[in-house]
Formats: C-alpha cells, sequence, structure tokens
C-alpha cells in the first residue's frame, strides 16, 4: 500500500471514529413500541423517562406460568414488570396491599414500567447485573400441569413495549401467550369479554398462571395457538399442526375467526 493510500485509509477511519462517538446512545429498551389504540399520543421526540416512575398500593401478583413473580399490578392500573429471578427477593420485601415506590424505564403510552430498584416497607430490591463469572441465583419453578381457565377478561396484559402478551381473569388468573398472537387478536381481546383458555402451568398460594395452548371465547370454542409439553410444536407447513406425539396431522384452527376481508372496490 502506497503512503498516500494509507494516509487516506487513516484519515478515513479518523473521521469515522470521531463521528460514531459523537453519535448518542439509544434509548434503554430499544425503539418506542408503535402507538397503540386508543392511547395518549406522545410528545415529540419522548423517550423512556429513568428515577421514580411509579409509586402505589399493590393490588396482586403478576405470575408467569412457572409461579413466579415478574411483575406486579399496582390499584392505579399500572404494570411493575421484573426479571423472574428476583421473586423471591420482592415478595420478601412486599406483598399485595403494600405501598410500593418503583424506580426504572416506562417508554410513553405504555401502562408498563421496567423496574430497575422498588422500595416498600423500609427494604428495596435493585435488578443489578450478575458479577462475571457468578452464576444466577437458583431458580425452583413449580411443576406444569394442565389448566383450563375461563371468565371474564378484567385487564390485558402488556410487555414493556406496549405489546399484549396476556391476560387477567376477574378470578385474578393469569394467561399468558406469545406477543404475535396478542396481536393477530387484539380486536377480540378485550376487557370485559368471555375468555376461555386450556395450557400448562401452576396453581398455589399466590395465584394461577398459565401458558395457553388453546385460546378462544367459550371452552367449545377455543382453537389450538401451539403446542404444549408432549406435544409436537405447531407448524404451517404441509399438514398442518400436529396433535401429542404419534397421534399424527391434526386440523389447523384459528384462535377465533379472524375479520372479513374487504370486499375489493
Amino acid at each position: 500500500m502506497t503512503p498516500r493510500i494509507t494516509f487516506i485509509a487513516a484519515a478515513c477511519l479518523l473521521a469515522g471514529s470521531a463521528a460514531f462517538a459523537q453519535m448518542p446512545p439509544p434509548p434503554p429498551g430499544g425503539p418506542l413500541p408503535p402507538q397503540r389504540p386508543g392511547a395518549t399520543a406522545p410528545l415529540p421526540h419522548a423517550v423512556p423517562t429513568a428515577g421514580t416512575v411509579a409509586s402505589g398500593r399493590v393490588q396482586q401478583w403478576l405470575l408467569n406460568p412457572n409461579g413466579e413473580a415478574d411483575g406486579l399490578l399496582l390499584a392505579d392500573g399500572t404494570q411493575v414488570a421484573f426479571p423472574p429471578h428476583l421473586s423471591a427477593a420482592v415478595m420478601q420485601v412486599l406483598r399485595p396491599g403494600d405501598t410500593v415506590q418503583v424506580s426504572g424505564w416506562r417508554a410513553p403510552g405504555v401502562p408498563v414500567v421496567r423496574m430497575q430498584s422498588l422500595a416498600a416497607n423500609g427494604r428495596s430490591v435493585t435488578d443489578e447485573p450478575p458479577v462475571p463469572g457468578m452464576a444466577p441465583p437458583p431458580r425452583e419453578p413449580g411443576a406444569l400441569v394442565a389448566l383450563s381457565a375461563g371468565g371474564r377478561i378484567d385487564r390485558l396484559l402488556y410487555t414493556d413495549r406496549g405489546d399484549v402478551h396476556g391476560v387477567l381473569l376477574a378470578d385474578k388468573t393469569t394467561v399468558r401467550f406469545p406477543p404475535h398472537i396478542g396481536a393477530m387478536y387484539g380486536a377480540q381481546l378485550q376487557p370485559g369479554a368471555q375468555f376461555h383458555a386450556r395450557g400448562w402451568g401452576t396453581r398455589g398460594a399466590q395465584g394461577t398462571a398459565l401458558e395457553a395452548t388453546s385460546m378462544g371465547p367459550t371452552a367449545d370454542t377455543a382453537r389450538e395457538v401451539f403446542g404444549g409439553p408432549g406435544l409436537v410444536p405447531a407448524h404451517r407447513g404441509p399438514g398442518g399442526p400436529r396433535g401429542p406425539r404419534g397421534a399424527g396431522p391434526a386440523p389447523y384452527a384459528p384462535l377465533m375467526a379472524p375479520p372479513a376481508p374487504m370486499p375489493a372496490s
């Protein structure tokens, strides 16, 4: 490589490095979620906010299908999300009915706070990254069993990006499903609507939670959305999804009938 070419390459590298150094870091949590129908429009150039972003009385635990708490529901409807490995620590600090202060991140128009720390009853829990080389604390999830749940939808459950990934029923049962299912059938997953789900989860002193493998307005109309333990994962290739191992293909049916397409003009 000639001295002139070397000089030009070095100059380009230095200029690129300087430009990169001047670029602002992305907001925590990645891109903001798309605006949900009916939500208040966020302020221009709004970014997730750090600091004490929520406080109030704890209404109930939000449980995952393993029986671990990975969130709180506050009396004002705010959902507080934290990693499930903090379940035991948070449960030692507070219980439903206590008042909590939460610091963390909250994206505009999303009713979910991603917890960085919380304080209650003179104690606190902080979500800190693990020390390099140290294994995460052991978790003892409950044994999954086949469960079903039905009733009126009390409220929708959201990810911290604003995607619907579950429902809370009037009897306090938590039903989870993948965000793409929530997006596909969001118009039919509304508070007050009747809902039935079958799946796998846990039932204990803190409540009942399951991951839905079939869903619908009623038990008779519930349709499979994906396979559970002992099932071959559902797929949309030739032959459709399969039932229990060895049972052969099962006819595919959607969760609920999607809206009819608009007629061509």
